[in-house]
């Protein structure tokens, strides 16, 4: 079997890196999605080919792809009159990406607030009340720029 896209092998190998550091992937995973990464075209690629090129087993490849599609990273499709799921990147991650950030730091500046309230302390401390607004003004550019997206 063939590729269907063309990948470039040194890009390919710095997107395994970046991506399963900043997505925390299983090496596997990250290689199924930085070779998805290279369908530009989003015609998808078939499991058959991902367990050829990444001369992976069946059973590694299904479940680096469940894990994949559950972390939202991915999605699969099917095509009229076939009955072969395709796999490309799912283009609504970097908005969920964001929304979890947010969420992140929305919670940390409840536990921030939570342990304020619970040591009963009134004075404010400056490098705290600093950060929590730093905090705040991420979270507040963060989803205006949501918006846009």
């Amino acid at each position: 079997m063939n590729k269907s896209i063309a990948i470039d092998e040194n890009i390919f190998h710095n997107a395994v890196k970046f991506y399963s550091t900043m997505f925390n992937l299983p090496p596997l995973a990250s290689k199924i999605y930085s070779y998805l990464i290279f369908d530009f075209e989003k015609v998808g690629i078939t499991f058959d080919e991902l367990v050829e090129v990444l001369s992976a087993s069946k059973s590694s490849v299904s479940t680096n792809i469940s894990f994949l599609i559950h972390s939202h990273l991915i999605i699969d499709i099917n095509k009229m009159d076939e009955r072969k799921r395709y796999f490309i990147i799912n283009d609504n991650y970097k908005k969920i990406r964001f929304e979890k950030i947010v969420k992140k730091m929305q919670d940390e500046l409840q536990l921030i607030e939570d342990l304020k309230n619970f040591s009963n302390r009134k004075e404010h401390d400056l490098k705290t009340e600093n950060y929590k607004s730093l905090l705040n003004k991420n979270i507040l550019n963060i989803q205006e720029s949501l918006n846009k997206l």
